[in-house]
């Protein structure tokens, strides 16, 4: 186990006792990571303000094997969108990143591109504030896609027939879709060529570039998160915060 040193993510943090914190990171070589930065609730802490949700630290941590929590050594700040994510709507909506961050990843289990993924959507969320509801719904997609639990939409699950661009299909209760021929297609369960559209622009393009794809398609990019949302929730066994604030 041993002192390690990584670039990470903070993703948020908890008071600890009187003076100390336990503080959430996504790292980039280690996973998730929840330490205790003693003394960080001080005035004259040496973490200063490295600490703040959405700071991209060089962090030093020490893991022993007894304990689930490692011992924060140092934390220094490479960049912070803190300021400029502080916004409390912008600042709810990156606090979900972190909420389906921590329940879809297993802690000290690297994933290079999840980590460069939620990098690039923090970064172009807190340049674009305007384009957050997109970025939310491309950050779902590849949490999704990452964890293995996102579904083809390209061909009918059912005789395998490839979608025409225009058609609809019905979103079975798995989560893939089948065509008309094989299921009876109803307003509830609906998804257009527009939302499969967006579905498969979001896995190809970089989030800044997708943000500006989804302003012509506002619609269905809103109908796409409503079903990834659903999708989290039952991989999570539990609604999020998100699911919970569109009741």
């Amino acid at each position: 186990m041993g002192i390690h040193e990584t670039e990470a993510l903070v993703l948020k943090s908890y008071p600890l006792a009187e003076a100390d914190k336990i503080v959430v990171f996504l790292t980039r070589s280690h996973g998730i990571v929840r330490g205790v930065a003693k003394g960080a609730k001080r005035l004259n802490s040496k973490f200063g303000g490295s600490l703040e949700p959405f700071s991209t630290v060089r962090l030093e941590f020490f893991q022993s094997p007894e304990r689930e929590l490692v011992t924060i050594r140092g934390c220094e700040i490479v960049d912070s969108i803190f300021l400029r994510a502080s916004e409390p709507v912008l600042l709810g909506k990156l606090s979900y990143f972190s909420e389906i961050l921590t329940g879809f990843t297993p802690p000290s289990d690297p994933d290079d591109r999840l980590y460069r993924m939620t990098k690039l959507c923090l970064e172009s969320a807190a340049a674009l504030p305007e384009a957050t509801d997109f970025l939310v719904a491309y950050f779902e997609i590849w949490v999704v896609r990452l964890a293995g639990f996102l579904p083809s939409w390209q061909a009918c699950s059912r005789c395998g027939r490839e979608f025409k661009e225009s058609e609809d299909a019905a979103l079975r209760a798995d989560f893939r879709l089948a065509c008309a021929g094989c299921e009876r297609v109803r307003q509830q369960d609906r998804v257009s060529g527009g939302v499969r559209a967006v579905h498969l622009a979001a896995q190809k393009m970089p989030p800044a570039e997708f943000a500006a794809y989804a302003a012509s398609a506002a619609a269905e990019v809103y109908d796409l998160s409503v079903i990834l949302k659903r999708i989290i929730s039952g991989v999570l066994g539990r609604e999020t915060t998100a699911v919970r604030n569109l009741s």
